[in-house]
């Protein structure tokens, strides 16, 4: 049996091009984003919690570092280095395989995993990570 918590983190401000769309999405533009983890244990804390919110400070330290005012852009964007290089004091980047929903959703899954399994020595895992831009679309990624 797998118990259930989640996290939401709301309006985190960055930007993201969608190179390969055709239309108004291949230009940079930003959103506000929430991203909603849902972790999950066999056995809880001693305090009977899947996760402590209070100590996923680390959570909300990489997502200030690496996401909030960037730029999330795809390693595959012919232009991204370019845009970056014209500029490189002007750009905070988040490197990704796919910066849509839907690619954020499975790389912040891969992420977050990694980082609650090493802060609570294996005992949580991530179950599902939700990415939804402006509260309008959203994806989600699990195992």
């Amino acid at each position: 049996m797998t118990l259930t918590c989640t996290k939401t983190y709301f309006d985190v401000p960055f930007a993201h091009r969608q190179h390969l769309h055709d239309g108004h999405c291949s230009f940079v533009h930003g959103h506000n984003w929430d991203i909603r983890v849902t972790f999950g244990c066999e056995r809880t804390d001693e305090n009977g919690f899947v996760v402590d919110f209070g100590k996923l400070k680390f959570l909300k330290a990489w997502i200030e570092e690496n996401l909030d005012h960037a730029c999330a852009l795809s390693r595959g964007d012919p232009l991204a280095r370019k845009l970056v290089a014209a500029a490189p004091e002007a750009w905070k980047v988040y490197y990704c395989d796919e910066c849509s929903c839907e690619g954020l959703a499975r790389e912040l899954f891969g992420v977050f995993d990694a980082l609650v399994r090493r802060e609570t020595g294996s005992r949580a895992f991530v179950v599902s990570v939700e990415v939804s831009e402006d509260k309008k679309n959203s994806a989600a990624f699990s195992r």
